[in-house]
């Protein structure tokens, strides 16, 4: 399974679009800063996602799985708008 950074490389490659892009050839070191500007852009959750993060779970136990949350906090993120 790739990284999360990984894959938001390829997606950045992906939706750039460039003539000649290929989105299954070698990551670029670009093609990763890019990535990891985009994720330290959206570090800080908003307000919906906060509230998306407690709600996705519950109730709240030991063995709440943060895989939902995190999923359902991103879902949250997307729905925000552009």
């Amino acid at each position: 399974m790739s990284s999360p950074i990984e894959r938001a490389a390829r997606a950045v490659r992906c939706a750039r679009a460039l003539p000649g892009t290929n989105p299954v050839a070698k990551l670029s070191e670009v093609d990763y800063r890019v990535a990891r500007a985009v994720i330290e852009a959206i570090r800080e959750p908003s307000e919906g996602m906060n509230r998306a993060g407690w709600t996705a779970d519950l109730p709240f136990t030991p063995s709440i799985k943060v895989d939902v949350v995190w999923q359902a906090m991103i879902d949250a993120l997307l729905k925000e708008g552009k």
